[in-house]
């Protein structure tokens, strides 16, 4: 048998570590002497001291090693594939705030000296006699929401909301998903009182995602107008809402497990900012052209991105519907978070994987494409999945960006 200081050499493992292990059950002594309370280990430990020792190297957390180490091989090698798509995942989320932090951070230096020019601009313009109109404040939402429980499910456990502020999908999951659905959305709705803003700030576009056209407009960079409050108040109204689930999941074993995705979007009076977690989706449909805008937190689309699946085999995975990132209170999720520019004339969607994973891209644009009113859309969306067998609930909010005189003269915001 070996002491404690000679299997730490060999394991490349402290001492410390090592009674630190005893104590968790993921490495127990051999035997440990009765008199002197010295640990001993036998040779054939150092396998599993060294396994331990490369999930650390990992930054695996020390329960979910305790969980690898009780699996048979082929298990835990999946195991060990979850996790470190979890942990890119993660990074490439902290590499897009730190994209937007940089970004935010050198708009402030140039905010200044753009307000000054702008003034000096409209100052020449009234001179002319010439009215200027600020970006974006003539612009509002045209929108509708519904959810369906489909062909095969006994429960909707999805969510959908719309208003003149805030869209938002959610798709629950486990015993009390319709609650943990709706309680997401619920943690959203105290940002619809946020003060509005006609003035943009930058837009960060997430990593992956295909980015829309660029504006048109043209001109000077518009001014700033705190867009870091915007997304700090929705990572906030996340906080609440995952702490809103995880009381639902805790309320007694039929809850435990319970959980949702989270899509939405919050209008600012001259952009939308979006928050995302999860496998539901957000699309924009711009010049006849559609845009996915968010990126699946899945285990296939990680395995896609890798380049160890194609998209066209994911349709048919055996863990296609597995989640790298949920509201689920297990653990906190690191939302994607986002500011996009708009157009009059832009529509967006927002859909549950009951949509997406039955209607091709192809019919979802056509619908999109085609229907003249959201309310419409809807209808026709929730009817594509159904008629492609209906086997999820469906969750689909469509708003369209307009002239507010348009949208004053219509009267239409949601479906009667």
């Amino acid at each position: 048998m070996l002491t404690i200081g000679e299997f730490a050499r060999a394991s490349r493992l402290s001492p410390k570590a090592l009674r630190l292990y005893d104590e968790l059950g993921l490495l127990t002594p051999a035997r440990v002497d009765p008199v002197s309370g010295y640990r001993l280990y036998e040779p054939g430990q150092l396998e599993q001291a060294r396994l331990v020792a490369w999930l650390r190297r990992l930054g695996m957390p020390l329960a979910r090693i305790r969980v690898v180490c009780d699996l048979p091989p082929a298990s835990a090698a999946a195991e060990v594939a979850a996790f470190w798509a979890q942990a890119e995942a993660d990074l490439a989320s902290r590499r897009d705030l730190a994209a937007f932090l940089t970004s935010y951070l050198a708009a402030r230096e140039l905010s200044a000296t753009v307000r000054a020019a702008e003034g000096l601009l409209a100052a020449e313009w009234a001179a002319k006699g010439t009215a200027m109109t600020a970006p974006g404040a003539a612009l509002a939402i045209r929108y509708a929401a519904a959810s369906d429980i489909g062909r095969s499910r006994p429960v909707n456990q999805d969510s959908a909301y719309a208003s003149g502020r805030l869209l938002a999908v959610a798709d629950g999951m486990g015993g009390a998903g319709d609650r943990a659905s709706a309680a997401a959305i619920n943690a959203l709705k105290s940002l619809e009182t946020w003060p509005t803003s006609p003035e943009p700030g930058p837009v960060v576009t997430p990593r992956r995602v295909m980015t829309p056209p660029p504006s048109a407009a043209g001109g000077a960079p518009a001014p700033v107008a705190g867009p870091g409050d915007l997304l700090s108040a929705l990572a906030q109204a996340v906080q609440q809402a995952e702490a809103a689930v995880q009381d639902i999941a805790a309320a007694g074993p039929a809850q435990r497990g319970s959980g949702t995705t989270l899509t939405a979007m919050l209008w600012s009076g001259s952009q939308l900012a979006l928050v995302h977690v999860g496998d539901t989706r957000a699309y924009l449909l711009r010049g006849g052209e559609l845009f996915q805008i968010t990126h699946d937190h899945t285990v296939v689309q990680s395995l896609i991105d890798q380049g160890r699946l194609t998209a066209e085999e994911a349709l048919s995975h055996p863990e296609r519907a597995l989640l790298l990132r949920a509201l689920d209170g297990t653990q906190a999720a690191v939302p994607d978070l986002s500011l996009h520019e708009v157009r009059p004339g832009d529509r967006y969607l927002l859909c549950s994987d009951g949509l997406t994973a039955v209607a091709p891209a192809s019919g979802i644009h056509q619908v999109l494409h085609d229907a003249a009113e959201p309310a419409a859309a809807v209808r026709e969306l929730i009817s594509l999945a159904n008629s492609g067998g209906g086997p999820d609930n469906i969750a689909c909010v469509v708003a369209d960006l307009v002239e507010s005189a348009e949208l004053a003269a219509s009267g239409l915001t949601s479906p009667a």
